[in-house]
């Protein structure tokens, strides 16, 4: 995949469909039921508030990469585990139904992962996860290695057990494939897994915490030192792309009005290695992953939120955008 800024695009075919050759993806990840309580006013330490609706809908960080990749056009496959509860197959058909193959994701006895959230009326949102199912990926599984070998990008997270984490990164350095972590939820990140690390994508308090820098520029020359490229989200600042050898690159944030920002993040991450996996610039595979971000803000829910690719796709195009709405692209 190219890096340069400036290189030219492969053909992306016809608005709404993949091009002829689809990013091959494969998501290491978590997959959790998300139960989101929304009110107007997030409850205070030892405080109860009186909610406004509440929805359970597929997510986890693992999952949610996993869907946005698969409708903006990627061949997505996922590697994880869910419990033998009643979320489990839920959580597989939510998967099935956004055309992710899940033949690698596998059954394991007890509950599968949640997610306890709250969203307050101006779309920021508090999350409690409970591993469950997550917690027994501890290592590649039989026939895991040969699923990530077969793909052009590995997404990861840090919502499993980094001893798997690590593994997943392992195999696809061994195997020539681009590895794309999210470092979140933040936490010190091992060199043997910084070393198998491609394209590094926190956000900018993520990338305050690895690196000691409080300014994002700062912080991304700081973390790479240890990876070749770092993207940092930046909310409604838009993003911001560094490599070896080059000036950062900003890309501005695209207008949204933002509804609900849960998995605005992991919506920006499947997008981006779409885009990158068609061979984009990487200035283009930022804009188109930024407008994929944007959108998901504008509607409630995590995996529920994700757009199709003809709608990415259109708030991409130029001149699509609403004028005088703040932008909110991936804040986590």
């Amino acid at each position: 995949m190219s890096t340069d800024p400036t290189a030219p695009a492969q053909g992306s075919g016809r608005r709404g469909e993949p091009p002829p050759g689809r990013a091959r993806i494969v998501v290491l990840g978590s997959a959790n039921m998300d139960l989101a309580a929304y009110t107007r006013v997030a409850p205070a330490r030892g405080e109860t508030v009186t909610g406004e609706a509440f929805r359970t809908v597929a997510g986890g960080k693992g999952a949610n990469q996993a869907i946005a990749a698969a409708r903006a056009g990627g061949a997505v496959r996922f590697v994880g585990a869910v419990g033998d509860d009643d979320f489990g197959p839920r959580l597989r058909a939510a998967l099935d139904g956004a055309g992710v193959d899940t033949g690698p994701l596998r059954t394991v006895p007890g509950p599968s992962g949640i997610a306890h959230i709250v969203v307050d009326g101006e779309g920021h949102n508090a999350i409690v996860v409970v591993p469950g199912a997550n917690g027994t990926v501890t290592g590649l599984a039989d026939g895991d290695e040969e699923v990530i070998a077969s793909a052009g990008a590995l997404l990861l997270q840090l919502e499993l057990p980094l001893a798997g984490v690590v593994a997943g990164a392992r195999a696809a350095r061994r195997h020539g494939v681009r590895t794309v972590l999210t470092p979140a939820p933040a936490q010190p990140l091992p060199d043997e897994l910084l070393a198998a690390t491609d394209l590094l994508v926190p956000n900018e308090h993520e990338a305050a915490a690895l690196s000691g820098c409080s300014d994002p520029r700062a912080a991304a020359r700081a973390l790479l030192d240890a990876v070749p490229e770092v993207v940092v989200t930046l909310g409604a600042a838009g993003c911001l792309y560094a490599t070896r050898g080059r000036e950062p690159l900003a890309v501005p944030a695209l207008p949204a009005k933002a509804v609900d920002t849960t998995a605005a993040g992991d919506t920006f991450v499947g997008a981006l290695a779409v885009a990158l996996g068609e061979g984009r610039p990487v200035r283009d595979a930022l804009a188109w992953a930024t407008a994929a971000s944007a959108l998901s803000v504008e509607r409630e829910g995590a995996s529920s939120s994700m757009p199709s690719r003809a709608r990415i796709d259109e708030r991409a195009a130029p001149g699509a955008h609403a004028a005088g709405r703040p932008g909110m692209p991936p804040p986590r």
